[in-house]
């Protein structure tokens, strides 16, 4: 079971480095304004927030690849940044889009429970 949970957390890890290229990075480009569902001046007028939420996707991912890394003194810290994940995924699930629940929040609580039970 823990290594479900550890691999689970790897791709919650993953998801998070994709948000972070594509909000740091892709926003403004056909495939990013396709993702957000944008159009060229709503993208360029929102490149510095969507950047700066992609750096915190970054460290969210950061977290997570570190947790794993510490392996089994890795465990509170695994905890905690995914609960950090399932927050975000939830609140964007309300506040911004549907989708940050499914993609986000799911997938984090999925991991946070394997680790929880091993």
């Amino acid at each position: 079971m823990k290594l479900a949970a550890d691999i689970l957390t790897g791709l919650v890890a993953l998801l998070h480095l994709y948000f972070m290229v594509l909000e740091m990075f892709l926003w403004e480009s056909a495939y990013g304004r396709r993702v957000f569902r944008q159009s060229p001046e709503q993208a360029a007028s929102s490149k510095v927030l969507a950047a700066n939420q992609g750096l915190y996707n970054g460290f969210l991912a950061a977290g997570l690849v570190w947790s794993l890394l510490m392996g089994p003194a890795g465990r509170p810290v695994q905890i905690f940044f995914l609960c950090c994940v399932v927050v975000a995924g939830v609140y964007g699930g309300f506040t911004a889009t549907r989708k940050a629940f499914w993609f986000q929040a799911l997938p984090a609580f999925a991991a946070l429970v394997g680790v929880l039970s091993t």
